[in-house]
């Protein structure tokens, strides 16, 4: 049985108890305090271009230490076996059903969808492998559009959006506001363009 597989069968914090307790760490800057930054960065990480070890992944996604994986029981463990369970269920769900994946964005207090934890969430995972991703970064592949209803709700160091200043007007309005509806669809288009070349790596 594979450390994943494992890890998501061992007793897993519930996705509510586990965003709790990961805004209970904050000071320890876990990449997530929200299960929809969490749910972003694990669809990165199962459609993204490389396989990479959970160590890799979940430690700082977590702010946990690698020790944590050696000892059932702890809090720390069933939070990563919350994370791997739900590793498991977005990978089967893209693999088998892609038609039923949904994002788990947040809500505005109008009731609009909040995309951009979900987004920054994905975008955090892609920096743990930012040149694997190149192919799709480049300007010039035709498959670059992919990564734009993602990108254009993430922000710079500097908290300036990460694709430039959005032009001013009700049309760019209503394209940001809708953009959230096109992610399910390049999510998996992104799993499809990464797979043969993954798996080619992978053996």
């Amino acid at each position: 049985m594979s450390r994943r597989r494992h890890l998501a069968t061992a007793a897993a914090m519930p996705l509510q108890e586990l965003e709790r307790w990961l805004q209970e760490r904050a000071e320890r800057r876990p990449v997530a305090t929200s299960i929809a930054t969490l749910d972003g960065y694990v669809a990165a990480i199962v459609a993204g271009p490389v396989s990479i070890s959970p160590l890799d992944w979940i430690c700082p996604l977590l702010a946990v230490d690698a020790d944590a994986f050696n000892h059932g029981g702890t809090p720390e463990f069933a939070a990563i076996s919350a994370v791997a369970r739900h590793h498991n269920d977005i990978s089967n769900t893209l693999s088998t059903a892609p038609h039923r994946f949904q994002p788990m964005h947040q809500r505005k207090p109008n009731g609009d969808v909040d995309a951009r934890p979900w987004c920054e969430g994905f975008h955090a995972a892609m920096q743990l492998r930012l040149l694997a991703w190149a192919p799709l970064l480049d300007l010039s592949n035709v498959n670059h559009g992919l990564l734009l209803p993602i990108l254009l709700h993430c922000v710079d160091d500097h908290g300036r959006p990460l694709l430039g200043p959005a032009r001013k007007g009700r049309e760019t309005e209503e394209f940001l506001r809708n953009a959230h509806t096109d992610i399910p669809t390049v999510v998996e288009a992104m799993g499809q363009y990464w797979m043969p070349t993954r798996y080619a790596r992978a053996g």
